[in-house]
């Protein structure tokens, strides 16, 4: 759009994460308009309404997504609605901004990815990581050649006790598409593979563990636990991703384990020239002057609008402009593949060869 006019959103999921997108695009009052809003429980759309002046609260997804006062659908809601909610919205000639992961499988991913490609509407994924100041730094000295080659990398995320919603949609495989793998792991593999410059994945070796979940322990305090539900996904996975160019990535993530760790995500970059580091929100460059190590500290700015603004920013600005967002559908198609063959290679043992055969 780029007639002037505010894009107007409508938001489907009202929980905790339609209330971030709701309070992030309700202060671009000068690029956009909420006008519509909806949720499985109307009574919290109703409230969400109110707290942010949305004028309409829709009865359901469907009748947003054909609602004329939309041209652009923001979807948070459970992971196996995401591919059948953003097809029909591309379908509707609206654009879409939907939260990870992109698809709750790789094929759910590829019906999205295949809407996308025969249509000008834009399509992103809502990877907030990327647009820390931190990892937009280090990705800029990337950029620069600073680190020259990156070779291999290192990420993760160990949550010792952190279980979320235990019985509820978090821990079915039908509603969630697995456990911390597929909930956290999906941000540290799109960051990792983002910083390395989007080598090409080729083969993937992996394994999954469930030792928590199935006896009730490792519980955190997201979301309220169903004790009448179930837990079928896993509580931690680790996986060495290999590349075309011959880099290679190593991921290790948890919702619980017996871990001496500060829960917080990290990135360990290792290139030719240089390395970086990351790790909540502040970071490291890592060289050498004159045969001596050499580290410049990276934090982030005071007064830094945040990674939520930049990322509700640069979808509008896409929508104005026509150009395709950095997590575009393709990059969320990407990340499922990896994440559906780390899931086989745990299963049978053995090394996974990617196809990227989109037919």
């Amino acid at each position: 759009m780029s007639n002037g006019n505010k894009i107007k959103i409508g938001i489907i999921g009202a929980g905790n994460i339609g209330g971030v997108h709701a309070q992030e695009f309700s202060k671009l009052s000068e690029l956009c308009e909420i006008t519509t809003i909806t949720d499985a429980y109307l009574p919290l759309a109703q409230q969400k309404a109110a707290q942010y002046g949305i004028k309409t609260v829709a009865g359901s997804p469907e009748e947003l997504i054909a609602s004329s006062d939309v041209d652009a659908v923001v979807i948070g809601v459970p992971n196996q609605l995401h591919a059948p909610l953003a097809v029909q919205a591309i379908e509707a000639g609206k654009h879409v901004l939907l939260e990870k992961p992109m698809g709750i499988n790789s094929e759910a991913a590829r019906q999205i990815l295949k809407a996308s490609s025969g249509s000008d509407r834009i399509v992103m994924v809502g990877h907030q990581m990327r647009w820390e100041a931190v990892p937009m730094a280090i990705k800029e000295q990337v950029e620069r050649g600073e680190l020259g080659k990156i070779y291999t990398a290192k990420t993760g995320w160990f949550r010792r006790k952190g279980i979320p919603g235990w019985g509820t949609w978090f821990t079915r495989m039908d509603q969630s598409g697995g456990g911390p793998l597929i909930d956290i792991g999906v941000h540290m593999l799109d960051l990792a593979l983002y910083l390395m410059g989007n080598p090409k994945p080729v083969s993937v070796y992996g394994a999954t563990y469930a030792e928590f979940g199935p006896k009730r322990k490792g519980i955190g305090t997201w979301g309220r636990p169903d004790w009448n539900g179930h837990y079928d996904v896993e509580d931690l996975a680790t996986a060495l991703i290999k590349m075309e160019d011959g880099s290679t990535l190593s991921l290790e993530v948890s919702w619980a384990v017996h871990m001496d760790t500060d829960n917080t995500p990290f990135i360990h970059l290792m290139g030719t020239e240089g390395g970086a580091s990351y790790k909540g929100g502040t970071g490291k460059l890592l060289t050498e002057k004159f045969d001596r190590p050499l580290e410049t500290p990276l934090a982030r700015p005071e007064n830094d609008e945040g990674e939520r603004a930049r990322l509700s920013r640069h979808f509008l600005e896409c929508i104005q402009s026509g150009k395709q967002p950095i997590t575009s559908a393709l990059s969320g198609y990407t990340n499922n593949l990896i994440l559906d063959a780390i899931y086989e290679s745990s299963r049978t043992g053995h090394e996974v060869i990617l196809n990227w055969d989109l037919n």
